[in-house]
């Protein structure tokens, strides 16, 4: 597959959205560790012969319409958050992928298990896109892709269509950040043709999650929140959905969202609430609170005469992960994210709990 040169170079992404999900202020609702989470509702056609391998072509159903791949992708792209991963996950180089702009702890646009993972598989570092202030249509195109991964994404209709002059998208199945980790694999996997091999990576994610939470059984069934509060401004906070990769990686984890926040969640396509500190006992019930910032925020919080009275914060039953870290990057989850930061991340839950009366 050809891609289309000198295609002029859109700014039209949604900064404000990107910002909240890299952030602190982006899932499909995490239920049990099932893979046939990622295929609900969808009508994605796929084909497998009898050895297993896929049939072409395959059209796969998503937000913007439907993408039909005709053959096995040789040169795969990926755009903004996380589809990288699932490729290099599956074994697969993407020929580019866009820069991480949020944890990355130096220059090189990778956080650091998607440079573990290169050198693992013994790979030259590809040509990454440099799109915080919106897409790099003509460098996507430079690389020639014939697949571009974008399940977990924030794209616009333009910017699926411009891309879609380039080469075949693999778009979100609902909405802009909405996309679990499940679903991330599925759909990626299922777009470079290797839609076994992303149902083994999902069980193989799911055994390690299983196996280290199983490690940390004081977690199981506490009420957790997680949430971005800035102590620069105490007025409103966010609290991310369960159905958002951060929250819903708190449930797979054995805890609980409490109900007096998720009856607040009501609009199924929005992946958090802003809540005025007014209302701050909507966390009342929440056992543990995971959040971003530095080693201040918690006091900050308790100091507040309005969010001190929280019970968790009170009692500082509260996981600050620092922010710009890449813990805290893998606060959306990928298969190569978990693995690097589950034990930390257990942790610091544990720690938290201890403190719970």
């Amino acid at each position: 597959m050809t891609a289309k040169r000198n295609i002029s170079l859109l700014s039209t992404l949604l900064i404000a959205i990107l910002m909240l999900v890299l952030v602190g202020c982006s899932g499909e609702q995490a239920t049990e560790n099932t893979e046939s989470e990622s295929n609900e509702g969808t009508n994605t056609e796929t084909t497998e012969t009898e050895e297993g391998t896929t049939e072409y072509p395959i059209v796969i159903e998503h937000a913007f319409g439907e993408t039909t791949i005709e053959e096995k992708p040789e040169r795969v792209a990926t755009i903004a958050w996380s589809n990288h991963d699932v490729a290099l996950a599956l074994g697969v180089v993407p020929v580019g992928f866009s820069a991480a702009n949020y944890g990355v702890q130096d220059d090189s646009g990778m956080l650091p298990w998607t440079s573990e993972k290169l050198k693992e598989l013994n790979a030259e570092t590809p040509t990454i896109f440099q799109d915080t202030d919106g897409l790099d249509f003509e460098a996507i195109a430079d690389v020639n892709p014939d697949v571009i991964l974008a399940a977990y994404s924030g794209i616009t209709q333009e910017e699926y269509d411009t891309l879609s002059e380039i080469a075949p998208v693999v778009a979100y199945q609902t909405s802009p950040w909405v996309a679990s980790w499940r679903e991330q694999v599925t759909f990626n996997a299922i777009g470079m043709g290797m839609e076994k091999e992303g149902k083994q990576l999902i069980a193989d994610t799911e055994k390690l999650i299983e196996e280290k939470a199983s490690e940390h059984a004081e977690i199981k069934g506490k009420k957790a929140a997680f949430v971005s509060i800035s102590a620069e401004d105490l007025s409103k906070f966010y609290i991310y959905s369960p159905g958002d990769p951060r929250g819903a990686f708190l449930t797979e984890l054995g805890m609980e969202y409490p109900e007096s926040i998720t009856s607040q969640m009501t609009d199924p396509n929005s992946f958090y609430i802003e809540v005025s500190a007014e209302n701050a006992d909507m966390l009342n019930d929440a056992e543990i609170i995971v959040s971003y910032g530095d080693e201040n925020t918690l006091a900050a919080l308790q100091a507040d005469p309005i969010l001190g009275k929280v019970p968790a914060i009170e009692r500082g039953s509260v996981v600050i992960i620092g922010d710009n870290t890449p813990l805290a990057a893998a606060g959306t989850p990928s298969p190569l994210s978990i693995e690097y930061s589950i034990d930390e991340y257990l942790t610091l839950l544990s720690e938290a709990v201890s403190k719970v009366k």
